[in-house]
């Protein structure tokens, strides 16, 4: 099997997004580098219910506690994935940004030398969950690094 030695990993935890860890834990090498990309998609920027929050204070409430729960989150997220990657021996390293998916793979992409970006397939029709999925048309004219493309897991 083919080896890699840095590897920048789109990952945020959803089913796909698991079966694209599995698959980067076994592609890398012991010693080699892992970058963890998460991307807070903007869908979450503005998530402050206005529709049935009738006031700023109540509005600021929600808004706090919808950032603390999205930030606990990601970061038993990264917890999880620096545990399983200190496991196999790797260099683990995370990045966590807000906006559109496919426009924060494609500039981190370009930050280092990764010998490859790996990320899971999206959630099939039918499949419960958010829509935030990434938009893949972009990408293959704009990275410069292959990109692996895990299938979504079978149940």
């Amino acid at each position: 099997m083919n080896t890699v030695n840095h590897v920048l990993l789109a990952s945020h935890g959803t089913d796909g997004a698991l079966a694209a860890e599995r698959a980067t834990l076994k592609l890398c090498t012991k010693g080699a580098k892992l970058h963890h990309l998460i991307v807070v998609p903007t869908l979450w920027k503005d998530m402050t219910g206005d529709d049935w929050l009738n006031n700023g204070s109540t509005r600021d409430k929600y808004r706090r506690y919808l950032e603390s729960e999205l930030g606990r989150e990601v970061n038993e997220h990264c917890d999880r994935i620096n545990k399983e990657a200190e496991a196999h021996g790797l260099e683990y390293t995370s990045e966590i940004v807000l906006g559109e998916p496919d426009e924060c793979l494609i500039k981190t992409s370009k930050k280092a030398g990764f010998d490859l970006i790996v990320m899971g397939s999206p959630r099939p029709k039918g499949k419960k969950g958010l829509r935030s999925r990434m938009s893949t048309k972009n990408l293959p004219g704009s990275l410069d690094t292959p990109l692996l493309i895990v299938p979504y897991p079978n149940e």
